[in-house]
């Protein structure tokens, strides 16, 4: 599945809402839902979990699915995009195109910390194979932009190959023992000192 690169501002700035983002994870989890299942996910008003759906709608990331039960009256979304990247030499071209990248990432940055916390939160819950896979760590290295790049390449290799296999291992039918996993990798320079 490839990934859809964002360089429209518009569709930056609809991802870049905390209740979007979270939208988007909670619907990349259940494949398709409606705006019901989804504020039960987010613990929202489903009013405004329709608004904001609407809204990822309108910039093309989200779209109505093929509904899922006999109930008419309910609309089913499902993501036009389950792969994504944003990169800021796409949005450095202008300060408030830079803006905008910037309050996207942080709004990201904050659903990972958020994210993480509920784990460590929740940590004792988890069976000891899901306590002893779990991993957190932080490493740093003396590379030259053109290492860094090609670290990033490669450690997005890894991921994708292990993103592939869940993938395909899902669309089998082999759900049994899976859980959703989330791999938040940041990596960015600091000036020596």
């Amino acid at each position: 599945m490839e990934s859809r690169r964002i360089t429209d501002v518009d569709t930056l700035k609809a991802l870049a809402h905390p209740l979007r983002l979270k939208l988007y994870r909670a619907l990349y989890q259940a494949r398709v839902a409606t705006a019901s299942h989804l504020s039960d996910q987010v613990d929202e008003a489903v009013s405004l979990v329709s608004y904001h759906l609407r809204k990822l709608a309108a910039h093309g990331v989200i779209e109505e699915a093929e509904p899922q039960s006999s109930d008419g009256r309910e609309r089913w979304w499902r993501l036009t995009m389950p792969r994504y990247n944003v990169r800021d030499q796409d949005f450095s071209d202008a300060p408030e195109r830079a803006a905008a990248y910037t309050a996207f990432v942080r709004t990201a940055f904050h659903d990972h910390v958020e994210l993480y916390e509920r784990y460590l939160d929740e940590q004792a819950t988890w069976s000891p194979e899901w306590r002893e896979a779990a991993f957190s760590s932080k490493t740093l290295a003396d590379l030259t932009p053109d290492e860094f790049h090609q670290l990033n390449q490669e450690l997005l290799q890894v991921v994708r190959k292990w993103q592939s296999r869940s993938e395909a291992a899902v669309e089998a039918g082999d759900t049994e023992g899976r859980e959703n996993v989330n791999v938040h990798i940041h990596g960015f320079p600091t000036r020596r000192p």
